[in-house]
């Protein structure tokens, strides 16, 4: 694998977040989109934004998760698939509950917990589409995501599900949420609870009477948040409830399919000591990679074109090596 190199003026944990989030970026050689809907659960669908090669069936198939308040036209996402679909594969860029600009497709919120949502699009992905292989790539709650379903799949796992990438996963969550209320991250925090409460207010117009917004104005933290609106209307006692059982670390074990975990080591609000954890470390499924530098889903390189985003390329690298383009 390619070692990473970070940009020169970028080593700050913090510089490379926020540059990679906000820095304009132009995907010209990604197709146009066709928009399906996955019906997950009863009365609940995803947005995916499609990108089909020219027989899909005789291409690999690489779904993508986005991270907290992201959507399918997260830079990360739309950089993903650009290097995806020049390699070979189908993209299906999801958008998760409410996301995207979903709110009504859904009465349900959405958390890190939802693996199952994922499972559905697994599944129909097999069965009406015919598709003979098929990777997950997640960054942050979408890494989450993404390997708390494959663990829970464990020896039941469908062989089309070729490989799973993680990008900074947020594989503890609790740990996360302490982490973001420290002084030096107040600039996440305040981007993720304002984006949640927004998101919240426009959920609650789209289905009168269900959600009820009178600790809203209270909520300063994403802990606070999962307290007030995830906890109680996800079906969890309380936000150690929801961390605890949404939290893909527990499932690490378990996952049988090659792997692939991509963190940095000076990610601002994803604790690298997480990724110590022994059912990580002892699972041969299971490649880590963790170079010094990268901030949070950023790993902008010193490289120009193809290699300017890091981990982008190597999630693309390991889908190929793992599928039937790679041999």
């Amino acid at each position: 694998m390619r070692e990473y190199a970070p940009h020169p003026l970028l080593r700050n944990s913090h510089l490379m977040t926020i540059f990679s989030a906000l820095w304009p970026r132009q995907y010209p050689t990604l197709p146009s989109a066709k928009d399906r809907l996955f019906e997950v659960e009863p009365g609940t669908q995803l947005l995916g934004r499609c990108h089909w090669q020219a027989a899909p069936q005789q291409h690999p198939t690489l779904v993508l998760v986005h991270g907290l308040e992201g959507s399918s036209e997260s830079p990360y996402m739309l950089g993903i698939a650009e290097k995806a679909f020049r390699a070979g594969f189908n993209v299906v860029r999801m958008n998760q509950r409410n996301c995207g600009g979903t709110e009504q497709l859904t009465p349900r919120l959405y958390n890190s917990g939802l693996s199952g949502d994922y499972r559905a699009v697994l599944e129909e992905l097999i069965t009406r589409d015919a598709l003979p292989e098929v990777c997950f790539a997640g960054c942050s709650m979408g890494g989450n995501l993404v390997l708390k379903m494959v663990g829970e799949l464990g020896v039941r796992v469908p062989a089309q599900l070729r490989s799973v990438c993680a990008v900074c996963p947020a594989l503890d969550l609790a740990a996360c949420a302490r982490e973001l209320e420290r002084p030096s991250n107040y600039a996440y925090q305040w981007h993720f609870v304002r984006s949640l409460k927004s998101r919240m207010r426009r959920k609650a117009a789209f289905f009168p009477g269900i959600y009820q917004l009178d600790g809203l104005a209270r909520v300063r933290t994403v802990r606070e948040f999962d307290e007030v609106i995830t906890a109680p209307y996800c079906d969890f006692r309380d936000a150690d409830d929801y961390y605890a059982r949404s939290s893909a670390r527990q499932f690490l074990g378990a996952i049988r399919v090659p792997t692939l975990i991509l963190t940095a080591q000076n990610d601002p609000f994803i604790r690298f000591d997480t990724f110590g954890d022994p059912a990580l470390q002892s699972n041969p499924n299971i490649t880590l990679v963790a170079p010094r530098h990268g901030g949070h889903c950023a790993f902008i390189s010193h490289h120009r074109g193809e290699e300017r985003y890091w981990a982008e390329a190597r999630v693309v690298d390991f889908c190929r090596k793992h599928s039937t383009l790679g041999h």
